[in-house]
């Protein structure tokens, strides 16, 4: 018997490539909806860097203006064992792998998918 392991997580790199701001946000858009319609992501990590923090702040209102779309938006800062979204998260997505859960690492954020 064969068992494979379903990728729930992807990674949404916007912080390295020099997109404008309006772009970063389309591309997010765009992998947020496609991800929702296939129905096998869960959670979107999108890097914005450590740069200005335009990008990550931009981001992160844009998660606020889609209150209700998802079921959680965890800030990278706030990824540990002492925020129960992101338990629940990592519980329900099988993230016990993910490199940046307790590290306080400002530039990702998490999208946890309905």
């Amino acid at each position: 018997m064969l068992i494979m392991s379903i990728q729930k997580l992807k990674i949404v790199d916007i912080g390295h490539s020099n997109y404008s701001i309006e772009n970063a946000l389309s591309i997010l858009e765009t992998s947020i909806s496609q991800s929702a319609f296939e129905g096998r992501i869960r959670v979107i990590k999108i890097i914005t860097g450590h740069g200005t923090g335009k990008l990550r702040s931009a981001v992160r209102d844009w998660c606020k203006d889609q209150e209700g779309r998802f079921q959680a938006v965890i800030h990278g800062e706030d990824y540990t064992m002492f925020n129960r979204d992101a338990s629940d998260m990592r519980a329900d997505c099988d993230l016990r792998h993910d490199v940046d859960y307790g590290k306080g690492n400002r530039a990702v954020t998490y999208i946890w998918l309905w």
